[in-house]
């Protein structure tokens, strides 16, 4: 509750606390000893404290004082509480400021003498601290612990609880720590309750309507994303992931692919002095996961080492009836296949943090992630030609797909001053991946006829350099610039062999070996400016310029790509106005280049009647996008509503055939051959219908429009389109009961998704559960069940030459048990992040 309502209050007091201490016109978060930024470097809006009737004619000094504020009972940061420095004698407020989402505070030019240092936040008791300061000299207060009121909530009170769902400056914040029932789950579960967000049954994520994205990870990139978003999601436990952060208009600082937006997930970190050690694990029927987390800081030093496992088992019954029209013969294909899924994922990471001086720190940190994926199918195939059945085939499929990725990361920060500072970073990823399936095919009599295998191996490797530097001007204003290189490297090597029932492999002559070599590099610079105006406008100005070259070659041919530049502009305006209400406007124009998946020539065949290769010919992809957004605060609720358009020219979208060489089956790809119009709005809000029981949800209603072209039953290309209205939901809610009990249910649907040549279907996800904590809340033991009926997704094609449908009945029905216990004794201090954010890389998957 407490995080909530000093969010709530900056639109109240937005301005009031930098009024105070610089003067008219001067921004809080922008001075004051405080970083003025999200810990990459960011400037942001910080909640302001109440008014504060300072004495305009108290001296100022040189001397500093600062410390942290956390909650005594579970050793967190009091985030935003409320700072104020009287004088001893005439209890005069000579200066504020507020804590920022460390519970770090500070002001720079106190004068020696002797005062009050007075702490405040609802929902806490006041604290108040002796201080003598000397002239010159620094007051380290150290750590001051609150201890929560136990008065009973009022209105104000309640709305001070952190809410699962938050509206900051630039984002919009999901508090996954909160949610219940998806606990023993993966990424993909957390994702699926996000507003905006829409995760299909693969794990395969969309921002309002695009998969256009980007998915970092704690603000770093890492190689296994950019090969597969749906494969990452699969390899982080959800009980591990903090927040989700959903930016739908990046400033100039970020790299400008991605456009529909980026997704930066935040994974728990502790930011405590001393030995900790958290344990998290949980059993079910569908999936078990174990998490061991520790964390040693003293003094200059932090150490932490963590490693987490997840294992997952499902079925599912997918069947296919389509229907090919070639040289006037018409083929109908009914396929059914019966799917189980096995998966072994586990990620380890080991980090370091040391300050060198005052005002300099150097991070390091290395991880490590390994993924074992294996599916199963049995496929049954009738074929009738011209409506007379014409053969029935039978075939087993073994699909194994296994990663191993490496990020290592190297980051130097020096502050020179309160929100001046420089960095330089350094990045190195590399994620091997293997992506084989083995077939038997089978007789009426269900005997072995033959085998053919596909062994493709690929490697991904990203190196990226990058320095910032940003420094405020005056009080009111700050200016950021920086430059940025990154150069990767894909390789892609495949084969398919075929034997007898019984001998060795040879090569397939029908289809022979290849492989891609595709090396691309990328030179950026930005420029940003955010000022803060006298009638509190808040305007955050920049511009990106990318430049991207390409070397590209198969096994027989160089693959010609031009290079290319890409001015990227960027402008972000918010207005708070009446007692709690804040409207936001942002431009900014993003490019989308395409992914590994999405190039890979590799024809996968796994499917005989629904063929998948990529095209490394592909193109970036260009959007433009506009977005209004209005949030307010009225009494016990909070409600954001959103109006977004976006136009993509070049849109890298999938196109389906049929095949030229396999009787009725269909070949998709992706092409770089239409437009893509998109306009809608999101409305998201939370409620709080007693001060223990919270409602959240939301609705996403969009219109999409595509266009591109397809061949006809001429041969010739042709002009096609489609439209349609999307509409998403979801809905979640938490009772908070006695003794430590706390129950919770959250639902959420997803409509029929538009796309070039037809529909995927949509699905729905539900799940319930309770938790009870013991311990003083160092230990926690939950049970929840999920998706109890199963779940049914109906997708279609349909173009002039095939028609396709197809049905997947998963049986993804889940009870699962969950605990999760800490260990040690803690004190707060800072932690650090690292600086490299690679957010520019289409991750493959579902898209249009």
């Amino acid at each position: 509750m407490k995080k909530l309502a000093s969010i709530f209050t900056l639109i109240i007091a937005a301005t009031t606390l930098a009024t105070a201490q610089f003067g008219p016109g001067g921004p809080g978060g922008m001075g004051g000893g405080q970083r003025g930024g999200d810990g990459n470097g960011r400037p942001k809006a910080t909640p302001a404290a109440p008014t504060l009737n300072l004495d305009g004619d108290a001296p100022k000094g040189n001397s500093k004082v600062f410390g942290f504020v956390v909650d005594e009972s579970v050793s967190t940061a009091v985030e935003f509480a409320n700072v104020a420095l009287y004088t001893k004698d005439t209890k005069k407020v000579v200066d504020g400021t507020i804590a920022d989402e460390k519970g770090k505070f500070s002001m720079n030019r106190v004068a020696a003498g002797e005062y009050n240092l007075v702490i405040t936040f609802i929902g806490f008791t006041d604290k108040t601290i002796e201080v003598k300061v000397e002239k010159g000299k620094d007051n380290d207060l150290g750590v001051i612990k609150l201890a929560q009121s136990v008065k009973q909530l009022d209105e104000v009170t309640v709305t001070a609880e952190k809410s699962m769902i938050e509206e900051k400056v630039d984002r919009l914040v999901y508090n996954a720590e909160k949610d219940l029932t998806s606990r023993g789950g993966d990424a993909a579960d957390i994702l699926r309750k996000v507003p905006m967000l829409s995760v299909d049954l693969d794990g395969n994520v969309s921002l309002r309507g695009t998969s256009n994205i980007r998915v970092l990870i704690n603000n770093k990139p890492s190689t296994i994303v950019a090969s597969s978003i749906a494969d990452a999601l699969k390899m982080i436990p959800a009980d591990l992931i903090k927040s989700v952060e959903v930016i739908t208009s990046p400033s100039a600082k970020y790299d400008a692919e991605g456009s529909g937006g980026i997704i930066n997930i935040i994974l728990k970190k502790s930011t405590l002095q001393g030995l900790t050690l958290n344990v998290d694990s949980g059993v079910g029927i569908r999936g078990s996961n174990l998490s061991l987390n520790g964390n040693y800081r003293q003094g200059k030093l932090g150490v932490t080492l963590g490693g987490f496992g997840r294992a997952f088992y499902n079925k599912s019954l997918v069947t296919l009836d389509q229907t090919t029209l070639r040289n006037g013969v018409s083929t109908l294909t009914n396929q059914s296949a019966d799917a189980s899924d096995n998966g072994l994922f586990g990620r380890y990471n080991l980090g370091f943090d040391y300050d060198l001086a005052k005002n300099q720190s150097l991070t390091a940190s290395v991880a490590f992630g390994t993924r074992g994926f294996s599916r199963t199918q049995d496929f049954t195939i009738n074929q009738f030609t011209n409506n007379v059945l014409n053969s029935t085939s039978y075939r087993n499929v073994d699909s194994r797909d296994a990663s191993n990725s490496v990020d290592l990361n190297l980051d130097y920060i020096r502050t020179f001053k309160p929100s001046q500072e420089f960095s330089i970073s350094g990045q190195y990823s590399q994620n091997k991946l293997t992506n084989n399936f083995f077939t038997d095919l089978l007789g009426n009599a269900q005997e072995l006829v033959s085998r053919q295998k596909n062994l493709n191996q690929n490697f991904n490797k990203e190196i990226t350099l990058q320095t910032d530097f940003q420094t405020p001007i005056k009080q009111n204003q700050m200016f950021e610039v920086g430059l940025k290189t990154v150069r990767r490297q894909v390789d892609s090597d495949f084969e398919y062999l075929v034997a007898n029932p019984t001998g060795s492999f040879s090569s397939d002559a029908r289809n022979p070996a290849g492989l891609l070599n595709y090396s691309q590099n990328i030179a950026a610079g930005y420029v940003s400016y955010t000022v803060t105006t006298s009638n509190k406008y808040t305007v955050k100005v920049g511009t990106r310029y990318e430049y991207t070259t390409i070397d590209a070659n198969d096994q027989n041919n160089d693959i010609v790509i031009p290079a290319y530049g890409n001015l990227v502009p960027s402008i972000n305006i918010s207005k708070p106005f009446g007692k709690s209400s804040t409207l936001k406007l942002a431009y900014n124009n993003r490019i989308q280049r395409p992914g590994l998946q999405q190039l890979n020539p590799n024809l996968n065949i796994s499917n005989p009647q629904s063929i998948s290769v990529g095209n490394p010919t592909l193109r970036p992809e260009i959007s433009n996008n506009v977005e209004l957004a209005l949030s307010t605060n009225i009494n016990k609720t909070y409600l954001n509503v959103s109006v977004f358009g976006r136009q993509t020219n070049n849109s890298i979208t999938r196109i389906s055939m049929p095949s030229d060489s396999v009787v009725g089956a269909i070949i998709t790809t992706f092409e770089n051959i239409g437009k893509e119009q998109t306009f809608g709005t999101n409305i998201f809000g939370n409620f709080f219908l007693t001060p223990k029981w919270t409602l959240n949800g939301g609705v996403d209603l969009f219109y999409n429009y595509l266009e591109g072209q397809q061949t006809g039953l001429d041969g010739l290309s042709a002009k096609i389109s489609n439209d349609g209205i999307v509409v998403s939901g979801r809905l979640q809610s938490s009772i908070s009961l006695k003794k430590g009990w706390a129950v919770q249910a959250s639902g959420g649907f997803r409509g029929n998704r538009v796309q070039l040549q037809g529909s995927q279907g949509g699905m729905g996800m539900y799940s319930i559960g309770a938790r009870k904590e013991f311990a003083n809340k160092k230990g926690s033991i939950g049970l929840a069940a999920e998706n109890f009926f199963g779940m049914k997704m109906r997708s279609t094609l349909t173009t002039p030459m095939f028609n396709q449908v197809m049905v997947n009945n998963l049986y993804n029905q889940n009870v699962k048990l969950t605990f999760s216990y800490k260990i040690g004794k803690m004190k707060f201090t800072e932690s650090k992040k690292s600086k490299v954010k690679n957010d520019d890389v289409m991750g493959g998957g579902d898209n249009n």
